[in-house]
């Protein structure tokens, strides 16, 4: 199949840059949400990236407002999806919400459209029935800030046909992706089975109360030469996946520190408006965090 038109359904952070990305190179973009407030935030992201990509990939500003062109917004699902040849789903990563949204999905997308979910830690087994054509249906997963992070993981199912996988592979390298074909269903992909026990490790020291966030990135930082610390990517990543993720594992394994992660991301940031980057606030306040001044490593 030759993909022309896309539908993003979930225009939080990481959707609305895959649309923007995916709109920037050339295809038709929908972009579904629950409802037109939702929509207005996401056309808000959008017009946030604009800056963004001149100044990270030395684009002109022409070029980044011809993507106004190519992408439209949609709280009708039937409207989103009326002409996609593909559904990247980029909604929260809460199992229940996926199978809903899978279930209506599959009722009112045409015959030919294939679906990828975006999922960061979860397998498209787990919802590959409530597709209702799961051999058209696999795992396409994208890292954060895509126009820099350009990495696409693509992981069947059992059940995934090669010529769907052959193809979604061919779009990821179409919209300026690395493409990382997986041969096996692994939790989490490649990126967030090495990224996310850090993560985990250091929500977890904080909440010990073993060291402040800045000193967990400050010793990262020092110790392996990264960047950004643990905490200062929960920020590019938003607190609300953080959130969604912890409180799944509390409640798949019982454990007691994940509980307190997530009690902790609940009250301490999400309830206060503390989302992230995207926010101007999370774990850090930006545009200026501290990590990034001047003798923070030193100090």
């Amino acid at each position: 199949m030759n993909y022309k038109h896309i539908t993003v359904a979930g225009s939080g952070v990481l959707g609305s840059q895959i649309a923007f990305q995916i709109a920037f190179k050339g295809f038709n973009v929908s972009v579904y949400d629950i409802n037109d407030e939702v929509l207005v935030r996401a056309k808000e992201r959008i017009e946030q990236l604009k800056p963004r990509y001149q100044e990270d990939l030395g684009v002109t500003e022409e070029e980044v407002n011809a993507v106004d062109l190519r992408i439209s917004f949609h709280s009708d699902l039937s409207a989103a999806v009326a002409k996609a040849d593909l559904v990247i789903e980029a909604i929260p990563e809460v199992v229940r919400l996926k199978v809903d949204f899978y279930k209506e999905l599959g009722k009112v997308a045409p015959d030919q459209t294939n679906f990828a979910t975006n999922s960061s830690t979860l397998l498209p087994s787990q919802f590959a029935e409530a597709t209702g054509r799961p051999g058209q249906f696999l795992a396409l997963h994208f890292a954060n800030e895509i126009w820099k992070n350009n990495t696409a993981e693509i992981m069947k199912h059992p059940g995934t046909d090669q010529k769907v996988f052959d193809e979604v592979i061919y779009f990821a390298k179409a919209i300026g992706m690395v493409a990382l074909p997986l041969n096996k269903e692994q939790p989490g992909y490649i990126l967030n089975s090495l990224l996310v026990p850090l993560l985990e490790a250091a929500q977890k020291l904080l909440i010990k109360e073993v060291a402040d966030v800045e000193t967990i990135d400050k010793t990262w930082m020092v110790a392996t030469g990264a960047p950004l610390g643990p905490f200062a990517i929960l920020d590019v990543v938003g607190i609300n996946t953080a959130y969604n993720i912890g409180q799944a594992k509390a409640q798949a394994t019982g454990n007691q520190e994940f509980e307190k992660v997530a009690q902790l991301l609940k009250l301490e940031y999400i309830d206060k408006g503390k989302l992230g980057r995207a926010t101007g606030e999370g774990f850090y306040k930006y545009p200026d965090p501290s990590f990034m001044k001047p003798g923070f490593l030193n100090s």
